[in-house]
Order: C-alpha cells, then sequence, then structure tokens
C-alpha cells in the first residue's frame, strides 16, 4: 500500500463532502491496496472491495478462494472475507460500511463498474447512505503519480522497451511471428515483467492491421514489423511499441518513418505542466496533415493501472497537462494493402517539461533486422 495514494484519496473525500469511497474495480482495488486479487478480473462474480474513509480507515473485502494471498500481501487489518456461492458479497460490504458507522453517510463507490443488481442489494440493505459516483475521483486521482508509481512504472517502460528490442534484433527470414512471440516473452519475463497485456506482432501486410496478435507467417525480405506489448509489474502497465524492416527498406518507408520521428519530437516538445491537452492534439495535427498523413484520433493518452487512462491528448479531453502525469504517445499511420508504422513510447510530465522512459531501443532511424 502506498501511503501517498491513501493521503491523495483522503484529500478528494474531504475535498468532496464525503465520508468514504469505495473502489471496486480490478484497477483501483489494487491502486487503493497497492495488491492485485489475481482472480478479480478473470470471473466477475469474485468481487474486491476497498473501503477509505475520511479519517483515514481502510477496510477490503475480498473472497475466500483469495484469502491467504489477500491476507498475506495486501496489508489492511480489517479485512472482511466472503465464501463463494454461498454469500453476497454486497451483504458482507453492508456490513462494512454498517460497522463503520457509514450507514448514514455520504459514500461514493464506483458506478460503472458496479453491476446494477449489485448496487440495488447496497441500497436495499443501506436506506439511508447517500450515494454518489467515484469513477471521475479515482480517474483524476489516478493521473497523477506517486513517486512510487513513477520509479515502478519508469524502471518497467525501460524493461518493455528491451524486451521488443531484443526480439526484434533476433528476426530473421523464414521466422515466424510466433517464433518471435517467443522471444519477446522470454526477455519480457527474464527482465522481472510479472504480466502482459495486448501483444501486438504483424508482419508484411499484416502491419496494416492495428491490434492483431502473431500467427504462423514467416518473415520475408523486406516485410514491415510492427511489435507492441504491455508489460505488467504490480498491475501497472507501460506500452511501447516498435517496428523494423527485414533487410533494405524503400526510400518511401524511410521517409514515413522519418516524418512519424519528427512528430514524436514535436509531441514531446509540447507536452509541458500547463500545456491545454487538445491544444497538443491540434498542434501535432496540423504537423501529421502537413506530412500527407490521414488524421488519428488521439496521439497520447496516459497510461497506468489500465491501458488507456485519463488524460487523452486526441478528440476527447480538455485537460491541462501536470507534473506528475505518465502516459505514451503513439504517431502512426496504416497504409490500406501495404504496411503499417508506429512508434510508441512511454513518457512522463516533470517540472521542465517530458521525460521519455522508454529510451532502451534507438528510434530515429528505422531498426534493419534480419
Amino acid at each position: 500500500m502506498d501511503p501517498e495514494i491513501i493521503s491523495r484519496l483522503r484529500k478528494r473525500i474531504v475535498s468532496e463532502g464525503l465520508d468514504a469511497i469505495i473502489a471496486i474495480s480490478p484497477e483501483n482495488v489494487t491502486y487503493v491496496s497497492g495488491f492485485v486479487v489475481p482472480s478479480q478480473s478473470l470471473m466477475r462474480w469474485r468481487h474486491a472491495a476497498c473501503i477509505v474513509t475520511a479519517d483515514g480507515k481502510i477496510c477490503m473485502v475480498a473472497i475466500d478462494m483469495e484469502a491467504t494471498t489477500v491476507k498475506a500481501h495486501a496489508g489492511i487489518d480489517d479485512l472482511r472475507i466472503y465464501r463463494e456461492f454461498s454469500d453476497d458479497p454486497m451483504d458482507k460490504l453492508a456490513d462494512a460500511l454498517i460497522d463503520l458507522k457509514l450507514d448514514r453517510g455520504k459514500v461514493a463507490i464506483e458506478m460503472e463498474f458496479l453491476p446494477a443488481k449489485d448496487f440495488a442489494t447496497l441500497q436495499q440493505r443501506l436506506t439511508n447512505v447517500n450515494w454518489s459516483a467515484a469513477d471521475s475521483i479515482f480517474n483524476k486521482a489516478r493521473q497523477i503519480k506517486t513517486p512510487n508509481e513513477l520509479a515502478l512504472l519508469r524502471s518497467l517502460s525501460k524493461l518493455t522497451d528491451k524486451a521488443l528490442g531484443d526480439s526484434l534484433r533476433s528476426a530473421k527470414v523464414g521466422m515466424s511471428e510466433m517464433d518471435l512471440a517467443g522471444t519477446l516473452l522470454t526477455s519480457l519475463f527474464g527482465g522481472g515483467a510479472e504480466s502482459y497485456k495486448l501483444m501486438i506482432i504483424a508482419s508484411g501486410e499484416r502491419s496494416q492491421f492495428p491490434n492483431v496478435g502473431p500467427t504462423d507467417r514467416k518473415l520475408k525480405h523486406g516485410d514491415i514489423i510492427r511489435m507492441e506489448i504491455f508489460g505488467q509489474q504490480s498491475g501497472y502497465l507501460t506500452g511501447v511499441c516498435r517496428t523494423a524492416v527485414v533487410g533494405d527498406a524503400t526510400a518511401e518507408q524511410y521517409k514515413i518513418w522519418s516524418n512519424l520521428i519528427e512528430c514524436k519530437y514535436l509531441v514531446m516538445d509540447l507536452i509541458k505542466p500547463g500545456a491545454s491537452c487538445p491544444e497538443v492534439y491540434r498542434k501535432f495535427l496540423a504537423k501529421f496533415s502537413e506530412l500527407g498523413f490521414e488524421p488519428i484520433s488521439f496521439v497520447a493518452h496516459g497510461i497506468g493501472l489500465h491501458l488507456h487512462e485519463e488524460p487523452y491528448m486526441g478528440r476527447y479531453g480538455n485537460e491541462i497537462v501536470e507534473a506528475g502525469m505518465v502516459g505514451a504517445f503513439e504517431p502512426l499511420v496504416y497504409i490500406p494493402g501495404r504496411f503499417g508504422m508506429q512508434n510508441k513510447d512511454m513518457f512522463c510530465v516533470t517540472d521542465n517539461g517530458c521525460e521519455l522512459l522508454s529510451d532502451v531501443t534507438p528510434t530515429d532511424r528505422l531498426l534493419r533486422v534480419g
């Protein structure tokens, strides 16, 4: 558990005029507890929840299947365990709120994640609670990372970037995309990652497709390879994408890549405390269009406990950039019927500007492999 996260949440609870806030999604349960409940995201009925009160009390509700793991790792003294298939976790959560004397309080809970029938149970049990939505409170809090979060994301960014570079440099004519997947995961887990999300490996004409996994397609001379993965540690994610060519690239491919990297450095220059996210996107889009590319819906987004978090630098969102934000920017182009290229990097916002976190694999020139 990160004491700074709890301190920040308590300040938000007070500023919103609340008595408590309840995390119930896997991401926000991890945010509060500092621990991933292993099966919560795999089986929707295996609810976990964390209550944080204005005066600093913390209570966690978890399933009996995870009891030994939670007791060993969550570091929360007030732990309420319910029995799978015989207890209703919402009853256990309601009991905890009553014990904490919150049954007449102002309580915010994640409405976007909680099923309607489960919220109805809470309303029936706690008729005098003044309920409100906690989603925006958590979303806003998670935008600014604590020193502990920054340290984890900084090291994980480098680990993820290195794994992609190692895998691409192993590429040879005749290898399959599945072979590349094997080298990527060997390097990723060998470097200390605990898991991953959304592995994209697309070569040749498949590189034009945004979100596709590896196949048995074999690499050929002249293929573009586009590889992306989100490495994961302690629930946190870092997303990096790298592009390479097998053998010699064409003049057109070199030019497109050079233009994408020009956009990368433009975005890095624009990201600084006080900058407007929509303005960063508008200036990027002007350069992107000037270089002859079709518009894309965003160029950067926040990242942390989820693949995409606020703020967005795109058609959606109107936030102001603040120090402590961590995100990914990803200039990309897909040419229908031919190939696609993408450079996705992790960054954090410092007091002075934008720090590149994924700085292991050189990207200024199109990577030549094979």
